[in-house]
C-alpha cells in the first residue's frame, strides 16, 4: 500500500444474518464527488431500491478515489464471533485499496480495533459521510448477488429474496431441513437444536 492523506469510509453488511458471510466496503472520496453521489442519490443502503442500488454501484465505482470490499465467511464468524469477523471484514476491505488511508470512518459507534491509524466512530454514518454510504451500497449489492447466486444450490430457504435473513421462511426451512454448511451456527440455537442435526 501506498500512504495517502485520503479518508477512507467503512461499512459492513450482512451481520445480522443466519446466512453466509458478512461483508465490508470501503471507499475513498474527494469533496467534489461526494457532492455528486449525494446528488445522485447516495445514501444507506438499506433505504435504497435494489433497482436504485443496481444504478448507484458503477457510478461510485467509477467516480471515486478507491474502493475496495472485504468479507468474513460463516465459519469465521462461529469461530470469532461476529464483531471481531466483522472487523477482518473490514480490514480486508482496507487491505484491497491500493493505498493506505490517513484515515478511517467507520459506521456505528464501535471502533475498528485491529486497525493501528486514525479513526472516527460515527453513530448513523451513511447519513453523515457519503464514502461511508458508499460503502455499504457496495458492500450490500456484492453481498446480495453472492447469496442469491447461492440461492440456486440452497433452494429450501428462501435466500433469493431474504439473502439470508431470518425470515419465517428461513426458520421454518431451518427446522425442517437444518442447517447448511454456510449457515452461521453460532446464530441458530433459538431456532433449532443442532445436536439433532
Amino acid at each position: 500500500m501506498i500512504k495517502t492523506n485520503h479518508i477512507a469510509g467503512i461499512d459492513e453488511v450482512g451481520k445480522g444474518s443466519l446466512f453466509g458471510p458478512v461483508f465490508a466496503g470501503a471507499v475513498i472520496l474527494d469533496d467534489l464527488t461526494a457532492i455528486h453521489l449525494r446528488k445522485e442519490g447516495v445514501k444507506d443502503s438499506k433505504e435504497l431500491t435494489p433497482k436504485k442500488r443496481a444504478y448507484l454501484v458503477p457510478l461510485i465505482k467509477k467516480s471515486c478515489i478507491e474502493w475496495g470490499l472485504g468479507q468474513a465467511s460463516a465459519k469465521e464468524i462461529d469461530k470469532l464471533g461476529i464483531r471481531v469477523a466483522t472487523e477482518k471484514a473490514m480490514l480486508r476491505a482496507i487491505q484491497k485499496l491500493k493505498t493506505t488511508p490517513k484515515k478511517i470512518l467507520v459506521d456505528g459507534h464501535l471502533p475498528l480495533r485491529i486497525w493501528q491509524g486514525k479513526q472516527e466512530s460515527i453513530i448513523n454514518g451513511e447519513s453523515h459521510f457519503v464514502s461511508i454510504a458508499a460503502a455499504s451500497i457496495l458492500a450490500k449489492e456484492a453481498r446480495d448477488d453472492l447469496i442469491k447466486r447461492l440461492a440456486d444450490k440452497f433452494p429450501n430457504f428462501g435466500l433469493s429474496s431474504n439473502v439470508g435473513y431470518p425470515t419465517e421462511l428461513h426458520r421454518k426451512s431451518l427446522k425442517m431441513y437444518g442447517p447448511t454448511d454456510l449457515h452461521r451456527r453460532s446464530f441458530l440455537s433459538k431456532i433449532i437444536s443442532l445436536e439433532q442435526k
